[in-house]
Order: structure tokens, then C-alpha cells, then sequence
């Protein structure tokens, strides 16, 4: 049932499930349900690698799968040779900021650059590397110069040069500062200086947070900041792209942490940058760059706090009125993601029995009938029309395996019958008897 899967997929796949969040790589060995939604996105990041810009908006209940199907995003995107980048606004990241936050994000977008050959993050020093030897190699074939003499510092300056001639052509704001730290990455590289390129790196990923310790340590006069962290993300876009990649594609989760911003000015500043990111997209103002939002209905539609409170961005996404449960557009900027039903849960936890097996190497016995009733016990709880969402399912059937496994003549129905349901949603509709401040 489950083909081509890695053990660290497995152990990724069970260990995140139990603990409640995401695995960041196997997510396709259990995507079920989601084929409408996947081919919308292939078409998307098809137009994305043919020089469009692209802005989506996925808009579930909590729990309903939407960090799922951004990690689903990433997987589907990686394999189309797109460099992808997630990460989660939180009460210190977010889009716009005076205090550093919007840096933060910056930041730990450009932390978890991933590439197919390191879908986990981390990718930035290895795209730098591979593009200074796509440097050097076209320096070396347009001097006829060999491949080892230069490397030579004698040919040093040459290298630099092209580099700072490549950057100038597809950078705009902030690229010559851009082009100066990557040379001294490349002058790091070449002569071994680990020290040089880890300063190259930290200015590259926004955590110099004063001009003058940057021109202390590299002898550039900008640092990246919550005004011009945008424009480097453009930049990484171009130079991906001029590195043969299909475009950068950026995934932002938990936006409830930008509709709990207490002041109404600092939520709308936010809301302001989505909407310039929105209009630079679809106006094509910039090509190749794909940003996923993920957040609840309430995020989105609530008018005193949410995306809609902001009438801008409300004429913008307002969901296509000859949409039905049954009639889907994809094509717009939100996408709704439908509740998983009952047969799609049952075989989500039929691939998940199998590859808690395989991570395990075990063979617990529970058949599909056990299966489907442990489903009608846990659907007929008191309180799971209200609450019951399936990271919540997954998880407790997760923990039954777990049991079963470690205390193998333990009744299941017995463990099947103790199940009990809370309430893990945040209640966001509180916020709205918050007083202003």
C-alpha cells in the first residue's frame, strides 16, 4: 500500500503525526483526498516557471490540513525543480514591523530554503556554492582558462568581477550590497576562510542587526532589514531562476498570529504588505515567485479583525459567487480546503497502520474492521460534531499503536471505548471583545 518509502520519511511521518504538527518531508506517501486542489497547483507552478507570479490562499478550519498542504505544496513543487522556503508568522515574525519582527520572518524564511536534494532546509549555503561554480566554470570557459588554474589567486579578482556583473543584471534594490557579501562568500570559499563565508551567510540571512558590525565584518554599508527584507527575497528569486531552478516558492502558516496583532494600525500595516505582494504578483511586477498563506475562515473573512477588514484586500479575495461544495474554482486566489470525509480518513489511517509498521518493524494487529470501529467510537463521542478535527483522529489512533505495540494482549476496544474528545481550537472569535489598544 505504501510504495518507495524511506525509513526517515517513516520516522518523520510517525513521530510528527503523534506530536501533533506536520512531517516535513513523506508527506505525499499519505496525501489522500486533495487530487482537485494537487492539480490546480501543478498548473499554477507551471505558469509560476513560465515567468508568472502567484498568490494563494489556503483557508481551512483548525485542524482541517492546511500546514499539510503546504508541506504537500513543497513536496509537489521540489519535484518541478523549484526552490521552496516555509515558514510561520508567530507574535515575533511577521510581514511588516519597526522592532526587527519582519526581519525575523525574513529570516527564517531564508533558513529553510530547500532544495530536492535537501527537502529539509538549510539549502542556502549549497545553492550559493553551486552558483559561484556555475561562475567560475563559465569564467574559466570564456578566458580558456583551466578549470584548476582558476581558482588560483591570481584569477581571484576575475571571478569577483563576473559575480558582481551577474548580480548587477538580475538584482534591482539592494544589489550591489547583495553582490558585495556573495563575492566574500565566494573569496570565503575559495581560500577556505570558514569564517568569512559564515559572516557572508549571517548578512545574507538578515542577522546582522547593526550597520556597523556588517562593515566591521564584510565592509558593506546596508544590512537587511524590516524595510528592504522584501526586496532581497526578489533578489533570491532572480538568482535562483538565473541558476536554472523554475522559481521560489514561499509558504507562510499560522496567519491567526497576524489577526491577533492587538493595535489595528500594526495589523493594517501587515495587511498592506500582503496587498502589495498580491498586486506585485498579479500585475507582473515580479516573475517566478509563488507565496502560499495559510489561515481559518476567520483569519480570512472576519471584518473587524480579519483579511476583510481590510477592503482593499476583501475586493480581492472575496470567493467566487458561482462557487458550491460541489462546484469548485482552484483558479482563485483562495482556495477552501474541504473537511477530509469518512472514507478518506479510513484510508489515511490504513496507509498510517502500514507505515507505523514499517518505522517500527512490526505487525500490529489491527484489521480494517478494527479500523472502522474504532472511527464509529471515536466519531460518536459526545462533542465530535463540534471538535473533533483530524489531527486529532490521527493522533489518538497514532497512540493506540503505540500502546498496542509496547502491550500487545491489551483489549482494543477497551482503548477504543476510552477515547475522549476536547476542544484544540483557538478561539479566535474572542478576540473581537478585546478592547483595542
Amino acid at each position: 500500500m505504501i510504495n518507495n518509502i524511506k525509513p526517515k520519511e517513516a520516522t518523520a511521518i510517525i513521530n510528527s503525526l503523534i506530536g501533533g504538527v506536520v512531517p516535513k518531508i513523506g508527506v505525499q506517501h499519505i496525501t489522500v483526498g486533495r487530487s482537485e486542489e494537487i492539480n490546480a497547483v501543478v498548473g499554477a507552478l507551471e505558469d509560476v516557471k513560465n515567468g508568472h507570479s502567484m498568490v494563494k490562499f489556503w483557508i481551512g478550519d483548525f485542524g482541517s490540513g492546511k500546514s499539510f498542504m503546504l508541506h504537500l505544496l513543497n513536496t509537489v513543487a521540489l519535484k518541478q525543480k523549484f526552490v521552496v522556503a516555509n515558514a510561520d508568522f508567530t507574535p515575533d515574525n511577521r510581514l511588516y514591523s519597526n522592532d526587527g519582527k519582519a526581519v525575523s520572518l525574513y529570516s527564517a524564511i531564508i533558513d529553510n530554503i530547500a532544495i530536492q536534494t535537501k527537502p529539509e532546509g538549510g539549502a542556502l549555503s549549497t545553492l550559493l556554492e553551486k552558483w559561484i561554480e556555475q561562475i567560475i566554470n563559465k569564467t574559466a570557459s570564456d578566458n580558456n582558462i583551466s578549470i584548476t588554474n582558476i581558482r588560483s589567486d591570481e584569477y581571484l579578482n576575475v571571478i569577483k568581477n563576473n559575480i558582481m556583473q551577474t548580480i548587477n543584471e538580475i538584482t534591482e534594490v539592494g544589489g550591489y550590497d547583495f553582490g558585495l557579501v556573495v563575492m566574500k562568500y565566494y573569496e570565503g570559499y575559495i581560500k577556505d576562510d570558514e569564517n568569512l563565508r559564515r559572516n557572508a551567510l549571517k548578512w545574507l540571512k538578515g542577522e546582522y542587526r547593526t550597520k556597523t558590525e556588517a562593515k566591521q565584518d564584510l565592509g558593506v554599508r546596508e544590512i537587511i532589514n524590516d524595510l528592504n527584507y522584501y526586496d532581497m527575497l526578489k533578489n533570491f528569486c532572480k538568482l535562483f531562476v538565473s541558476m536554472g531552478y523554475s522559481g521560489f516558492m514561499i509558504n507562510l502558516d499560522e496567519a491567526i498570529n497576524l489577526y491577533k496583532i492587538s493595535t489595528s494600525v500594526m495589523r493594517e500595516k501587515n495587511y498592506e504588505k500582503i496587498l502589495a505582494i498580491y498586486n506585485d504578483c498579479f500585475q507582473g511586477k515580479v516573475a517566478n515567485l509563488f507565496f502560499n498563506f495559510a489561515g481559518t475562515k476567520e483569519v480570512l473573512e472576519n471584518e473587524r479583525r480579519g483579511l476583510f477588514s481590510y477592503n482593499a484586500l476583501k475586493s480581492r479575495l472575496v470567493t467566487n459567487k458561482f462557487e458550491t461544495a460541489n462546484i469548485r474554482d482552484f483558479a482563485q486566489p483562495v482556495i477552501k480546503l474541504m473537511p477530509l470525509d469518512h472514507n478518506e480518513i479510513f484510508v489515511l489511517l490504513k496507509k498510517l497502520k502500514h507505515i507505523f509498521d514499517y518505522n517500527y518493524k512490526s505487525n500490529i494487529s489491527i484489521d480494517d474492521i478494527e479500523i472502522q470501529q474504532f472511527m464509529e467510537e471515536i466519531f460518536n463521542k459526545p462533542g465530535a460534531t463540534e471538535f473533533l478535527t483530524p489531527r486529532e483522529v490521527i493522533r489518538d489512533f497514532l497512540n493506540i499503536l503505540n500502546i498496542i505495540r509496547q502491550n500487545p494482549t491489551l483489549d482494543k476496544k477497551t482503548l477504543f471505548r476510552n477515547l475522549e474528545i476536547s476542544d484544540e481550537r483557538p478561539n479566535e472569535g474572542l478576540l473581537d471583545n478585546i478592547e483595542e489598544l
